[in-house]
């Protein structure tokens, strides 16, 4: 990595907080910038801080960590979050990745695991463990409608785009949005229409009449 990953972490677990925060001050690419105990004080400073990476607990009061996700994405800025949650959840990891979340995975995940994700994060890629994409997957099923995946409107912005040539930095340029969260978008996109690429995905909404 070429440059140190700023980190901020919000956790309303003090113990489980403390395991986090000292995992990423002895990291020696990352620099923690802050953590709060919940997510309004968490969206607060992330607002104030603007660190790379946020790794939130998706069950912290006030908002939760989707929450603090659909903000941050509201407000445009760049910060890639990684979610952590108590439990598995489909269809909370729906909801995490259709609004662009980074990665997602269990407390129940090894430190070395969760660390990854933060550096894949901060490079603007995707993690999710198997156990997770069994979920999501199970949860795409139940949310396909007639036989086609159901986009949200932003994923079907992002789909057009995509056919119309656009690269990720050019989509996240129009849309006002950091790459992390366009790479995110596009890998929900693959996941619903079971494709791995660009060309597929267009490919795959043009057979199934989502795109005309």
């Amino acid at each position: 990595m070429s440059s140190t990953v700023t980190v901020y972490i919000a956790d309303d677990h003090p113990v489980f907080r403390e395991g986090l925060t000292r995992a990423v001050t002895q990291h020696a690419d990352f620099r923690l910038v802050g953590e709060a105990s919940d997510g309004i004080t968490a969206l607060e400073e992330i607002r104030a801080l603007r660190p790379q990476v946020a790794l939130l607990d998706v069950g912290m009061p006030g908002l939760d960590g989707v929450d603090v996700l659909d903000a941050i994405v509201r407000d445009g800025m760049s910060t890639a979050v990684v979610l952590l949650s108590a439990h598995l959840s489909a269809q909370a990891i729906f909801r995490s990745m259709s609004s662009g979340a980074s990665a997602y995975l269990t407390k129940e995940a090894d430190r070395e695991a969760i660390l990854d994700a933060v550096s894949a994060a901060a490079r603007g890629e995707v993690r999710m463990p198997l156990d997770v994409q069994a979920e999501l997957v199970r949860e795409l099923r139940r949310h396909a409608v007639n036989g086609r995946p159901r986009l949200s409107p932003r994923e079907f912005e992002v789909l057009r785009m995509v056919a119309d040539g656009l690269t990720t930095p050019q989509i996240a340029d129009q849309l006002v949005l950091g790459t992390a969260t366009i790479k995110s978008h596009l890998q929900t996109l693959y996941d619903k229409l079971g494709v791995s690429d660009r060309a597929s995905a267009v490919a795959a909404a043009m057979r199934q009449h989502i795109l005309e």
